[in-house]
């Protein structure tokens, strides 16, 4: 089950313009999250601070699932166990197409 939540990330990351292996490097794969829901890198160090890390990843479930077009709501299928397993194969496979910035131009990756 895990595999899939990587494969799902994997082409989640390709999808938004990421590198998609970031998805299997620990620690660098929360930093490509938070790149691809449009917040600042630095974020990731705020998932290793307790009770700080529950909000932080809601505030990037919810950016990640908007930043492809999908409700905030399909922002805890990217979150909660056993959700994960779901969500990002479904942004992975499916037809959402990521509407942030591409990397390093701070334009729309998609004319909307």
């Amino acid at each position: 089950m895990t595999a899939l939540v990587i494969v799902g990330m994997w082409i989640t990351f390709d999808k938004a313009g990421r590198h998609g292996w970031a998805a299997i490097i620990p620690f660098y794969n929360i930093y490509v999250l938070c790149k691809v829901a449009g917040k600042p890198g630095w974020w990731w160090i705020l998932y290793i601070i307790p009770i700080v890390n529950i909000v932080i990843g809601i505030i990037v479930a919810v950016n990640v699932a908007r930043n492809f077009g999908k409700g905030g709501a399909f922002g805890f299928f990217l979150l909660f166990w056993p959700f994960p397993f779901i969500g990002y194969p479904i942004l992975a496979f499916g037809s959402a197409q990521y509407l942030g910035e591409k990397p390093g131009t701070g334009a729309p990756a998609v004319a909307i």
